[in-house]
Formats: structure tokens, sequence, C-alpha cells
């Protein structure tokens, strides 16, 4: 899989194999060994057929068949060792390889804006862990002793030698043939099997909204369409795939029939011995064994290079963050400079020339009708999205140059769709980190949810499932915003944090807010509702991506005031 091309264009995954090569030369050792022994029932043959019978000795019969049966013991050995080994490389690869590639998904998921959010990297690497394991790659172990087969057919007689040598081109074209049909159909299916899989995932994300309008059918046909074309072409590929497999088998087994003439012919002429028209006929099956294999596993071959390039474009495009110095915990100090915003796969900015400065203890309120660019504001001041044009700092420090796995415990936040994952109240709220009891309890308190979780079934070790469907919406909010206090942050996001609240949780919303800012901690608030803007110290308002007002709360509030209703209330 490895060719010269796949060298300069996927270097990590290049590396990754070279790190196994070891293994592929103990692999193709054992296979030498595998092949000489294969030798072994077409020696016992001659034997039996040229000495045995002809000298009617039962003692050389029985030396040679204890012989052979330990000789096809060891080979039987070797085969299990070369079949252990390669287990071991595929294990060991896809080890090396899995944390990149799980890193490099996740990534590509975020920086799509969860357009394209799917396992298929790791499907494509576990998949071509087992290709490694099986059958269709020890064929190519086994093809480059075809000329050593070949030798001792020519040594029998030069005729068996020249019908191998044409039986092997033969069926060497019939690969290539195979290559040619099959391979840029089940590229193609392929590429639209990714594509079916992103639409299934998005319409298991949206489910309930499927059923509630129901969409279901329309979704469904549409899915078809999709499905019955890679249906299409995968049974396109592999129908020409078994003609020519077809083709392959019945020429092999007519090519050592008409061998078994050739060597009835020979023996007649005084040619060859009786035993050489057998063996002769044996060698010729095991010479071409290797290749029909080949041909009749080249579908999967053709799969696992579909997955060797998939995985290297992925890591190419989104290469491993580079090493970069420890920083000293933040305090929480927010800036943005003149900030452009443009949504992963857009081209046209939603937020556009946006300042801002928050001090620790401080928070902001966001404001601004639909659509106006605040919740990509807050995801650009998170470091989520990259900023097209100016820079948000984090203490002075570039947030794209932290390290997000130091800086993940100091940031919290809110997004407006909530997401609790599959594990308990407690796992959630620590962030599936190690569970402190009373960390969770203080964060739980701090977002005002501790009596809330309290009355659940199980208390804090309730599991609520990926979507949360124990629990409503308000109750799934306030334990995300008691995952986003957890461990006492320095930055908090909200975005519109109160959109599922009753008036109780509100409340209890903005006594958080209080603690935290009591806390030294900058709180940014997306919202559309004037009481928890009551605990802000600053007001931005957008519209249409760009900075309308800034500033003091009240200066701000006083300003939309003069602006009159009509403007104030698109704000």
């Amino acid at each position: 899989m490895e060719s010269t091309k796949s060298k300069s264009r996927f270097p990590e995954l290049a590396a990754a194999l070279r790190e196994v090569r070891a293994y592929f030369g103990y692999a193709a050792l054992f296979s030498a060994a595998i092949n000489l022994l294969l030798l072994v029932p077409v020696i016992y043959m001659l034997q039996v057929y040229d000495r045995v019978l002809s000298s009617g000795s039962l003692s050389t019969l029985a030396m040679l068949s204890i012989l052979m049966v330990c000789l096809m013991m060891a080979m039987g050995g070797f085969d299990w060792v070369r079949a252990t080994i390669m287990i071991a490389a595929s294990n060991r690869l896809e080890a090396s390889l899995r944390g990149r590639v799980a890193d490099a998904t996740f990534k590509r998921a975020l920086l799509s804006g969860g357009m394209v959010s799917n396992s298929q990297p790791l499907n494509d690497l576990a998949q071509m862990r087992q290709y490694l394991t099986g059958p269709g790659l020890f064929a190519f172990f086994d093809t480059p002793w075809v000329p050593i087969y070949i030798l001792v057919m020519f040594m029998f007689h030069p005729w068996f030698g020249v019908a191998a040598v044409l039986a092997v081109i033969i069926m060497l074209g019939l690969a290539y043939a195979n290559e040619r049909a099959t391979n840029a159909k089940l590229q193609e299916a392929n590429r639209l099997n990714s594509a079916v899989i992103n639409s299934v995932s998005s319409n298991l994300r949206n489910a309930e909204v499927i059923a509630a309008m129901g969409m279901a059918s329309s979704i469904h046909a549409r899915h078809q369409v999709r499905a019955d074309e890679v249906m299409r072409l995968q049974s396109e590929a592999s129908q020409r795939s078994g003609i020519i497999s077809t083709i392959s088998k019945s020429f092999r087994l007519i090519t050592q029939s008409s061998l078994l003439g050739l060597g009835a012919l020979l023996a007649l002429q005084q040619d060859i011995s009786s035993g050489m028209v057998i063996a002769g006929s044996l060698l010729l099956g095991r010479a071409l064994a290797p290749i029909d294999q080949m041909v009749g596993s080249w579908r999967g071959f053709s799969i696992a290079r579909a997955q060797y390039d998939r995985l290297g474009e992925l890591l190419e495009k989104i290469p491993p963050d580079a090493d970069s110095m420890r920083l000293p915990a933040p305090e929480g100090k927010l800036t943005a400079e003149q900030i452009v915003v443009i949504p992963p796969g857009a081209t046209v900015p939603v937020v556009k020339g946006v300042s801002l400065e928050l001090l620790p203890g401080e928070a902001l309120g966001v404001v601004g009708p639909s659509a106006s660019g605040k919740s990509s504001l807050a995801r650009a001041l998170l470091g989520v999205w990259p900023v097209r044009n100016g820079t948000v700092r984090l203490d002075g420090a570039d947030i794209a140059s932290w390290d997000r796995t130091q800086l993940g415990p100091f940031i919290g936040y809110l997004p407006q769709d909530i997401e609790l994952f599959d594990g308990t109240v407690a796992e959630n709220i620590c962030r599936f980190g190690e569970t402190d009891a009373e960390m969770v309890v203080e964060a739980a308190r701090m977002a005002g949810v501790h009596d809330l979780i309290l009355h659940l079934p199980n208390g804090y070790d309730t599991v609520i499932g990926e979507a949360g469907g124990l629990l409503s919406g308000g109750q799934r909010q306030r334990i995300a915003l008691a995952r986003a206090v957890y461990g006492q942050p320095r930055l908090v996001v909200l975005d519109e944090p109160n959109s599922n609240l009753d008036d109780q949780g509100e409340r209890e919303l903005v006594e958080a807010v209080g603690r935290l800012k009591a806390a030294r901690c900058s709180v940014v608030v997306i919202s559309h509702r004037t009481l928890i803007l009551q605990r802000v110290d600053k007001m931005l308002v957008l519209r249409d991506g760009l900075p309308i007002e800034y500033g003091p709360r009240d200066e701000v509030l006083n300003k939309l005031m003069a602006l009159g209703p009509a403007k104030s209330a698109t704000s």
C-alpha cells in the first residue's frame, strides 16, 4: 500500500508504516520458509512415484512420510507465526495512529462547523488494520516466490517452464484487468458512501424534528437514491471483479489439467518420469495460487488503498498542533482587536471589526437581532473558530497559541445547543475527568442546580444518556451551566443561557453570574432577556456583524433608548 506517490503525499502514514517495517521483514522471512516448505509435497510425490513404487521399500515410504509430516507441521507453525506477526504489526500501526486520527477527525468536525461529523476516519483505520491481517496481503508475500517455482519447473523440463511462464503472464494480465475494471467505480462508490454517512449522521441528530413534521418518508427517499447509487457502483465493480476472478480460477484449473496432459506426453516420450507429471501440475498450481488470490482479493486491496488515501488526505489537511511553551494559568483578561470572523465553509464575514476588553471579574452582555453574529463572536472569543483578521487575546497571549488541553480547565462554555454526554450527571459536570465530589457539588451550587440534581432518581449518579432524554430542556441547560463553571474557570461564555429556563431558573442564573464575578471570573453573556443584563458591566450591540454600540452597560442602554423604540427593539 505504501507507494512512492504515497510517501511524498502522506508522510505521516508513511512514517507510521516505517515504524512497523521490521514486522513486515519478519513476515517476509517466514513467508520464505513457508514457500520453501511448500515444495515438500512435490518432492515427496516425486520420491514416492520414482523410488518407493519402483523399489517397493516400505521403510523408505515410512521415513519419507514421517519427514513430510514433520515438515508440514513446521510449515503450519511458520504460517501461524507469520499471521501473529502481522496482527502485532497492525495493532501497533493502529495504536500509533489512533490518537492522531481521532484528533484530526475532531478538528475536522470543529472546523467544518459540524457539517462533517462522523467517525469514518476511525473506521477506515480499523478496517485497514483488518486488511493487514487478512489473506489478501499474504498473497503479496507469496508472489515473489513464483519465479522459484517456475525455475524448478524448467529443471523438470523446458516445456513445463514455458507453460508456467505463459500462464503467469496471462494471470498477471487478468490481475491488471481487474484493477482497470473495478478501481474507478470503487473509488466513486467510496466517495458517495462518505456523503451518505454524513447525511445519515445528520438525520439521526435531528430525528425528533424529522418525526414531528412527518419528514421521514421524504428524507428516507432522498437517502435511498444516494444509497442505491452506491450499491449500483459497488455491484458493478463486484460483478466485474467476479467475472475476472471466475476466469482466473477456471484458467488456473484448465492450465493445471492441461499440464498433466503435456506431462503425460513427455513421459510417454521418456523425457520425464511419471512422478514429474503430477509434481509439475502441483508446482504450477502453487505458482499460480498467489496471483489467483491477488485477483480474487483485489476489491479488498482497492478498498484498503482508498482508506489509506482518505486517511492520508485527512492528516495532510489537518496537521498536528505545534508544540508550544506552557503558559502561566490565565487570570481572565480578555481582549479582541478588530476581529473578523468567517464561519467554516463560508466566504462572507459574519463578525466585522469587533473590539472589546474584559477584565477579571467583569461581565459583558452581547445583544443584537438574530443572525447578527453573536454566536460566531462567542466561538471566536473561545478560540473554537479562527479569526480571519485581528486577534483575540487572553492575558495578552493570542488565544490560538494556547494549548487547548492546558487552557480547557480555565474555560467555561454554555452553547445554545446543549449537548450532554452518555454518563452520570457528576461525570458530565466534571467534564469526564477525575471526579472530585467536592468540586462537582461546588459547581452545582454555583450554578444553582444542586437541589435539582438531588431530586433526580439517583442524584449525581443518575445516568442521563447521550441526548439527555431523562432531563427537560431547562434541566439540561442548568447542568450544562454547572459544567461550564466547574473548576473555577477564568473565562466563561454563556450563549443564550436562559433560553429554556423558567423564572426560578433565570433567577438562579443571575445569581450564578454574580458568583462568577465575585470569583474574579470574566463572563460573556449573550442574551435577549433584560434580567440577566442587570448583572453585566459592559454591553456590546451587534447588527449584521458590525459593532453598533460598546461601552459601560448604563451608557449603552441610554444610547439605545435615545435611538427610539424601533431602533432599540432590534437590539
